[in-house]
């Protein structure tokens, strides 16, 4: 039978239920309700909250594997034929998965249903009625007319919280304009702050208005989610790229305020901090962050040129900005000198801010080697033990390290590796799901299989890289 013709518990009036569970506790807090079929009994103090994520790429999927590191409960939701675009943005792949994939899925499990399809589509609503949090990032009007905006899954389930994540928010003109992260990039004048003063703008190597989209939407997820689980009070969370880029320019778009002018390019250099830049050695580049007056002298001593923090053109760090020019050479000159490790080892003992410029490969062995454990390996069905790299953030009762109680979260999941599973615990039953799967409106991978084939029509949600 279809997900929305039951006849048990779950038809009954939706205000009556809390987040994700069967019902509310007297004093308005969320009665936890047990994960559906399949589902892990996870850790940590997202233990017990669903997740629908019907977002795809970086943004929402990071925003998700972030709550599934706190021990949400993920499913997500993908194209039967294709699954997420980034699952072909590959070489290099693992297993058949392409890296971008498995960066940023860990934790999750997967339906892939057609929500196109009558039955898949009523398969994703159930799945959003039953959720804590959903979160999607359909172009605008898709949701909607698909039956999974959010007046339509928070009139069955009131304490939702949804997230909606875009390119340039629903108030932007044109409201349908599309966004790539490189783009976003360039509008937000973060490409414009970006590159040697004398070059052209340059993006940053990694998709970081996506990034912090992500990190916005986590944010404004949990408080908003705190707020349900006390009052039954839901919430639409709205995340755009645009605004996400814009806020992440923090003392620079001040700057821009303050001053009425463009800020300058300044390469690796600081526009209101001298010395606090890239410098070459005989060997390597490092970093010296100086961020105070005592730090520069602490350095000028390292160097062996107590002359220069003595000097008055160089005494506070305003003398320093006007007199950069005069004083970049002469720190340059004496660190040639010398070779990176001879250097960093100096600095460091001294307490001056300092480090090497590393390759991304060498950066995550240099901080295993330093005792950080960074990575956090999951077990894979086709690419075996696989090393993911773990949340920016530590709890002390473990939670956020991807690993709670001994045992490694769910791997980046196949496409529609859980399909059955989730499906039989929305209450279909099993001739249903059976004829969903025969017809292509469901995928069921097994481990080794790769993504059926289906053409490649577009579902509606935003692609962002």
């Amino acid at each position: 039978m279809s997900p929305t013709n039951r006849t048990d518990a779950h038809d009954e009036h939706e205000s009556d239920r809390g987040p994700g569970s069967g019902g509310r506790t007297p004093d308005g807090g969320a009665r936890p309700e047990a994960p559906a079929d399949g589902a892990p009994q996870a850790q940590g103090p997202l233990a017990g909250v669903r997740v629908a994520d019907l977002s795809r790429v970086l943004a929402g999927p990071y925003a998700t594997m972030l709550l599934a590191d706190l021990g949400a409960e993920v499913v997500k939701v993908e194209h039967p034929g294709r699954g997420d675009d980034t699952r072909a943005w590959g070489p290099p792949h693992a297993g058949g998965e392409a890296a971008y994939y498995l960066a940023v899925n860990r934790g999750k499990r997967s339906l892939a249903a057609d929500v196109k399809d009558p039955a898949g589509r009523a398969a994703v609503q159930e799945l959003c009625a039953r959720s804590d949090v959903v979160i999607q990032n359909f172009r605008p009007g898709v949701a909607e007319r698909l039956g999974l905006g959010y007046a339509e899954v928070r009139e069955r389930n009131p304490a939702v919280v949804y997230c909606s994540i875009s390119g340039f928010g629903p108030e932007h003109t044109p409201a349908d304009r599309p966004a790539f992260d490189v783009l976003v990039q360039a509008e937000s004048g973060l490409m414009g702050i970006t590159g040697e003063p004398d070059g052209p703008p340059s993006k940053v190597g990694v998709a970081m208005t996506d990034v912090l989209s992500g990190l916005n939407a986590a944010v404004a997820i949990l408080g908003a989610l705190l707020r349900a689980r006390t009052t039954g009070q839901g919430e639409h969370v709205e995340v755009s790229l645009i605004n996400s880029a814009l806020s992440g320019l923090v003392n620079i778009a001040q700057q821009a305020l303050v001053t009425g002018a463009e800020p300058p390019r300044m390469g690796n250099a600081h526009s209101t901090v001298v010395p606090y830049q890239v410098f070459g050695t005989a060997d390597a580049d490092i970093v010296v962050a100086a961020g105070n007056d005592g730090l520069f002298q602490r350095l000028c001593e390292v160097l062996g040129r107590p002359d220069l923090g003595a000097d008055p053109r160089f005494a506070g760090n305003p003398d320093r900005i006007r007199n950069r020019d005069a004083l970049i050479p002469q720190l340059e000159a004496e660190l040639r000198a010398r070779p990176a490790a001879e250097w960093l080892k100096l600095l460091l003992a001294a307490g001056v801010p300092a480090g090497q410029v590393r390759g991304p490969l060498d950066a995550v062995q240099a901080a295993q080697s330093a005792g950080d454990d960074v990575l956090v390996r999951v077990d894979h069905p086709t690419a075996g033990p696989l090393d993911t790299v773990r949340a920016g953030f530590r709890l002390a009762s473990g939670a956020g390290s991807g690993v709670a109680d001994g045992a490694p979260p769910l791997p980046p999941p196949l496409l529609g590796q859980h399909s059955r599973e989730v499906l039989a615990g929305l209450g279909l039953a099993e001739e249903d799901i059976a004829a969903m799967i025969d017809r292509g409106a469901v995928h069921q991978s097994a481990p080794g299989a790769g993504p059926a084939e289906t053409p490649t029509d577009d579902d509606g949600r935003t692609d962002h890289r």
